[in-house]
């Protein structure tokens, strides 16, 4: 059903609280994430265009919206900010799309435990810096951490920055609780604790809108970037294996092969040329990296504090490499997948003998705590070719 009608428009206009979005232009754009990185998805999802976009302000509004579209059948679609790559916040059956961006106030924190309660429209950026004041830190940001919601980080991520230490977001102790709307014939406001979360964890919004969520923080530590190079490609996947069982704070480790490296902005591209390795860790974890390097005849750049640099290395992992990737070259797509531990260069080696003619595929990996193990997150860069 369409809101081609003043009926239905008229039902959200009645609603206080509540900004609506009739523009050609808005709505469009606010239909839309990254799903074009897969050019499977952009041939599916391209036409998908939502009637309307609303942005409630308050729980009042959201439940007046979820009536209003249980009543009349309408299809309605849960958005952040748009930054995920699957179409998560696209509106697959046109209808409306919530924007939770004025839901952004952090509402309460914790000292005893750490754990802050936060709207799940706020931008985790925002909420690093007002996290600031109580020395704490978010565990876990994905590369869009600077635009990203908090919300749409736990309806529709996985992991990221700070994976090494605290895996991912569907590991116990993460994700506190959280305050969802039901969308039924009277939508109601119902809190979750962490085993009654777990359902709406990575579910898209699908199942409740998120209103708030209860997070585990971290201590607030001043990160240092340093850069490894290798001409050998086994020996990364050694030493950052070898670091990750060090006795040293870790924020980040992560692998680029040479051709990823390549394709990086100029000001990334670090002498010598090779592979490389990219750790966040503390100033006094870097005297252990050096010594690791020394044994394993490698150089390294400490390139400083990451929140002092002018670009940092959070800005070329993850799934930003396919970002810069693409910028040079639309082809460029990504699969993502979770390497059997110990058998990494196995894999690597079997995807590339299958399927990595040429220049077609490259590596980068993302080590990741699983439980008790240490394993790596990559993410193959393919080029497709139709």
């Amino acid at each position: 059903m369409t809101l081609n009608s003043f009926k239905f428009i008229n039902k959200f206009r009645e609603v206080r609280n509540l900004e609506i979005i009739e523009s050609k232009s808005d709505i469009k754009r606010l239909s839309k994430d990254f799903y074009n990185y897969s050019p499977i998805l952009t041939e599916k999802l391209d036409e998908c265009i939502a009637d309307l976009v609303v942005r409630p302000s308050d729980h009042k509004a959201v439940m007046e919206v979820a009536e209003i579209c249980w009543e009349f059948s309408i299809p309605l679609t849960l958005r952040g900010s748009g930054t995920g790559n699957y179409g998560q916040a696209v509106p697959l059956f046109k209808g409306v799309v919530m924007q939770m961006s004025n839901f952004n106030n952090l509402e309460e924190f914790d000292p005893d435990t750490g754990f802050v309660k936060v709207q799940s429209g706020c931008v985790m950026g925002d909420l690093n810096k007002q996290l600031e004041k109580f020395g704490r830190e978010l565990r876990l940001l994905p590369s869009t951490w600077k635009t990203a919601t908090i919300g749409g980080f736990i309806a529709g991520g996985s992991g990221g920055i700070g994976s090494i230490r605290w895996g991912f977001l569907r590991d116990p102790g993460n994700l506190i609780g959280l305050e969802a709307v039901t969308v039924n014939e009277k939508p109601a406001l119902l809190k979750f604790d962490a085993e009654e979360s777990e359902p709406l964890n990575h579910a898209y919004g699908t199942n409740g809108i998120i209103t708030s969520l209860l997070l585990s923080t971290d201590i607030k530590r001043k990160w240092y970037s340093i850069v490894i190079h290798c001409i050998e490609f086994e020996k990364t996947i050694e030493i950052l294996k070898t670091l990750t069982s060090s006795a040293i704070d870790l924020k980040l480790g992560a692998i680029l092969e040479e051709k990823i490296v390549d394709q990086m902005p100029k000001w990334f591209k670090t002498n010598p040329r090779g592979h490389k390795i990219l750790i966040q860790s503390t100033l006094g974890g870097t005297k252990t990296i050096e010594l690791i390097c020394k044994k394993f005849k490698v150089e390294f750049t400490l390139l400083g504090e990451e929140e002092k640099l002018v670009n940092g290395i959070s800005e070329v992992v993850w799934n930003h490499t396919t970002l810069h990737m693409r910028s040079r070259d639309k082809n460029w797509t990504y699969l993502q997948m979770l390497l059997p531990l110990n058998n990494e260069l196995d894999l690597i080696n079997f995807l590339r003998k299958k399927w990595g003619g040429g220049n077609s595929m490259a590596f980068r990996g993302s080590f990741s705590t699983r439980i008790t193990a240490i394993s790596c997150f990559a993410c193959i860069k393919v080029e497709w070719d139709r």
